[in-house]
């Protein structure tokens, strides 16, 4: 992928966020794919499922969330 268009940031919690649509929105700690490529798809630990399609990062739905153990 040659650029990613979404704008993305990291907190000092090593939490990433986008400005998805206008709306901050929690990406994910260490379930983020870095560096983010075309295609690449996670959930976070609330269950949002997020992938990267033409270079956006895009909410693509919301599952059970991810058990910890």
């Amino acid at each position: 992928m040659s650029e990613l268009k979404t704008r993305i940031w990291m907190t000092g919690a090593l939490e990433w966020f986008a400005l998805i649509e206008g709306e901050e929105i929690f990406l994910g700690k260490r379930e983020v794919p870095v560096p983010l490529e075309e295609g690449d798809s996670w959930t976070n630990g609330y269950g949002d499922i997020f992938t990267v399609i033409d270079g956006n990062i895009i909410s693509a739905g919301k599952t059970d969330p991810p058990e910890i153990y």
